[in-house]
């Protein structure tokens, strides 16, 4: 979608009146970006929280093996 706006905003840039890109194709490309900045912060989210919850799990398990290794000692 990111590459669609892009593309259509340079090919309107190009197309008469040259030089001038008409509303409905910055629309487009406004709409392209604010849709592809959506995708990207939800895969930047989802990773962050992924990777925090593994983080945790692994401390937990790290802990609990800990734990067993002092009362066997």
């Amino acid at each position: 979608m990111l590459l669609f706006g892009i593309t259509l905003t340079a090919i309107g840039f190009d197309l008469d009146p040259a030089g001038e890109v008409s509303d409905s194709v910055l629309w487009i490309l406004g709409q392209s970006l604010i849709y592809a900045g959506g995708i990207f912060g939800v895969a930047a989210y989802t990773k962050n929280m992924v990777d925090r919850r593994v983080d945790e799990w692994r401390e937990e398990v790290r802990r609990e093996h800990q734990e067993q290794q002092d009362k066997e000692a």
